[in-house]
């Protein structure tokens, strides 16, 4: 059995912080967590980016940080004179929420919880069943007899059209650098993606000033939905027994009856399970056929956000085409991207001013630029799932090595372990998958507290 008295967190956005804070809630072990990025340490990358106008896509009354206290977070939000239950706070708001809670445990804990500020480049273990050590990369090292890794989302992919583009007229990570700056009311600017990526930037470059066009292009063209009242009905209660097209068809009917958001999500409680019990095969078709369409339906805007979008493409500043990138060339003007529209054979041009990438985190571990996860996958410690959307991890969170073994030292939790558990990307989620792998760790130290 795995004895952990000090256990390291690598990477302190969401994922690990709330993994940090449920550790120091259940168990007597010590915690250090670690954040290259201080601006983003306890706040990750979706609230530590985030614009004032960047608005969540879930009621606070969704968003609470603890499964076992579903209030949470609206009662923070009262308490601020901030909203209440069936408000939309902004991502900046949330971001508060959770520093309150990391400065909060880091009070109660005393020296039971250590936060550390650097970039892990190495990571290597004393033996299968040996302690770990982990270097940064300023020569430091820190010790630890368990590890888990909760790296976020990573960037997006480089586009091989934009090779050899560099900003500002091609901007690989939205979130890097100021995307309005030095743009002109004449120009128009090209969003690579239509999803929640894009209406972000879509918003940063209004709120920033820039009254030009806004241009987004993806496969298949299509932006999500946004939520609204729901109305209140008998929700399924057990797993439907359908699956691929068949379920699809399900739903199809169900949301005829309940409409599509409640068909939607009253499939939440079941949608790992069901995805668990599917092979490759099928979630690969999945991937390729159905995740566009479930995206825009599954995670949507705020009301509020939606309406803005809408005006901006009634009065034409925001359009929105389906097809395919061939290729980009820079000229005088910017950039010229030749793209087929989809169902079609011939190509058309669009001029932009700048091109930014919204195509949504990258998962692939061959092509991560994340220098401890490039080491770990070298090393053979952690591979690629199946799917090369992220880790491979087994149910309970152990990493996968390069001969198929779980590890029994070395953990992933949050976003790049959707190839295990789809349904890995929203709060609560992650908050569920975080508290019980928090609970299993503090418990083995717990037995073994008490001779066990």
């Amino acid at each position: 059995m795995l004895i952990a008295n000090h256990i390291l967190i690598v990477g302190g956005g969401f994922s690990g912080t709330l993994l940090a804070i449920n550790l120091v809630r259940h168990g007597m072990a010590r915690v250090s967590l670690i954040e290259r990025d201080p601006a983003r340490m306890g706040r990750g990358l979706a609230y530590g980016a985030a614009q004032e106008d960047h608005v969540l896509n879930v009621r606070a009354a969704n968003m609470s940080a603890f499964p076992d206290e579903p209030d949470h977070f609206a009662t923070w939000l009262e308490a601020h004179g901030l909203g209440g239950r069936q408000s939309f706070a902004t991502r900046q708001t949330y971001g508060a929420y959770l520093s309150d809670l990391l400065q909060d445990a880091r009070h109660r804990s005393g020296e039971q919880l250590h936060v550390i500020v650097g970039n892990g480049v190495d990571l290597s273990f004393n033996g299968s069943n040996g302690a770990a050590r982990l270097t940064l990369e300023d020569g430091r090292v820190v010790g630890a007899d368990a590890v888990v890794l909760t790296p976020g989302n990573l960037p997006p992919h480089d586009l091989p059209p934009f090779a050899g583009l560099e900003a500002p007229l091609y901007v690989r990570d939205p979130w890097s650098c100021e995307i309005a700056e030095d743009l002109a009311g004449q120009d128009q600017v090209l969003l690579i993606g239509s999803g929640l990526t894009a209406i972000d930037c879509a918003l940063t470059l209004r709120s920033r000033g820039f009254s030009g066009r806004i241009v987004t292009l993806s496969r298949r063209g299509l932006i999500p939905y946004s939520h609204s009242d729901a109305g209140h009905h008998a929700p399924l209660k057990v797993r439907p027994s359908e699956t691929g097209s068949a379920l699809v068809k399900m739903m199809r009917q169900r949301a005829r009856f309940v409409g599509w958001r409640n068909a939607v999500d009253e499939l939440r409680p079941f949608t790992q399970d069901i995805w668990r019990a599917a092979d490759d095969e099928a979630r690969r078709r999945f991937l390729r056929h159905l995740r566009p369409y479930w995206d825009v339906h599954r995670h949507r805007l705020a009301p509020d956000v939606r309406e803005r979008i809408d005006a901006m493409q009634a009065n034409g500043s925001f359009l929105t085409f389906a097809g395919k990138i061939v290729d980009a060339r820079a000229n005088t003007e910017g950039i010229a991207i030749s793209w087929r529209p989809r169902g079609q054979r011939d190509t058309k041009t669009i001029m932009a001013r700048r091109a930014i990438n919204c195509t949504g985190p990258l998962g692939d571990l061959a092509r991560t630029r994340d220098p401890l996860l490039q080491q770990l996958r070298d090393a053979g410690l952690i591979r690629p799932d199946s799917l090369a959307i992220g880790i491979d991890v087994d149910r309970e969170g152990h990493a996968i090595n390069a001969q198929g073994e779980p590890s029994k030292r070395l953990f992933a939790a949050g976003p790049m372990t959707r190839g295990a558990h789809w349904e890995v990307i929203a709060v609560p989620d992650i908050r569920r998958q975080v508290g019980s792998l928090a609970r299993r760790l503090a418990l083995s130290h717990w037995i073994e507290g008490n001779g066990l």
